[in-house]
């Protein structure tokens, strides 16, 4: 039987995305960076945003015996490992304070938490909606 998320975790993933996302790019907007620092970083957001829904659909559709290739699943892992590494070696790299470097990681790492518990609570709710139709 599938259950649907109750609305206060469906609330909170929803909070985490939009905090996490508008302080990353809040950040970005007010930090005295060149334009390409700025287009780097806020590439990495929206590549690592991706790549975690996609792991996420990925690992969920192999529990429930829906196919994936094992290509995907892999670029899947990959692209998500690989944005953790690029905003590690940027931060590193970074003229920033160790303030700001903790922010941007932080704030990168909530949007990824946000964006893997919506899609979560979004095939949840989706799933629990097609047992109640096929129940009723």
């Amino acid at each position: 039987m599938k259950q649907k998320p109750s609305f206060a975790f469906i609330a909170t993933s929803w909070v985490a995305l939009f905090i996490g996302i508008a302080g990353y790019i809040i950040g970005l907007w007010n930090a005295q960076m060149q334009l390409n620092e700025k287009g780097y970083y806020f590439t990495i957001l929206m590549y690592g945003l991706f790549a975690g829904v996609s792991v996420q659909k990925c690992v969920r559709d192999r529990l429930e015996g829906i196919p994936v290739t094992d290509i995907y699943y892999g670029i899947s892992w990959v692209s998500t490992i690989l944005t953790l590494v690029l905003l590690a070696v940027g931060l590193w790299n970074a003229t920033l304070l160790p303030s700001e470097k903790g922010f941007y990681a932080f704030a990168f790492l909530l949007s990824i938490f946000g964006a893997i518990s919506v899609q979560k609570n979004t095939r949840d709710s989706q799933a629990a909606k097609v047992t109640d139709n096929i129940n009723n």
